[in-house]
This record gives structure tokens, C-alpha cells and sequence, in this order.
């Protein structure tokens, strides 16, 4: 899948794990629905260099009111 817009997404992806995605929001996005996470994007910087990307630990962190 083509995306226009890589340059512009990778200045804002934080995140820290090394894929060939980063950037194609469209492929990272799909490729963590099925296994059932995340992209980084949706977690803090620090929570996300722990690479738990699960929905649990998502809402988790909206419970402690670390996500808003």
C-alpha cells in the first residue's frame, strides 16, 4: 500500500521498535489489529519503549489518566 504522506508521518511516530512500517500508518495500524494491539502512537513515549501495545494496558493507562 502506497502512502503520501511517510515523510510527514515518521516526524511524529514515536515509535522505538525497528520495522520497515514506520511511517505507513495505514500498514502499522492493520498489522497490530491482528494480533490484537496498538500502534505506538497511541501510548506515551515512555510506556511505549515497553512494547506492551495490548488494549488491556491501553486502557489501563486511560484509567490512571495517563492517556487523555
Amino acid at each position: 500500500m502506497k502512502c503520501e504522506n511517510q515523510d510527514k508521518n515518521l516526524r511524529n511516530c514515536n515509535c522505538s521498535y525497528p520495522c520497515n512500517q514506520k511511517g505507513i500508518c495505514c500498514e502499522c495500524v492493520r498489522s497490530h489489529r491482528l494480533v490484537g494491539e496498538l500502534p505506538a502512537c497511541f501510548f506515551p513515549d515512555n510506556e511505549e519503549k515497553t512494547y506492551d501495545r495490548s488494549y488491556a494496558h491501553f486502557v489501563k493507562l486511560y484509567h490512571e489518566g495517563k492517556i487523555n
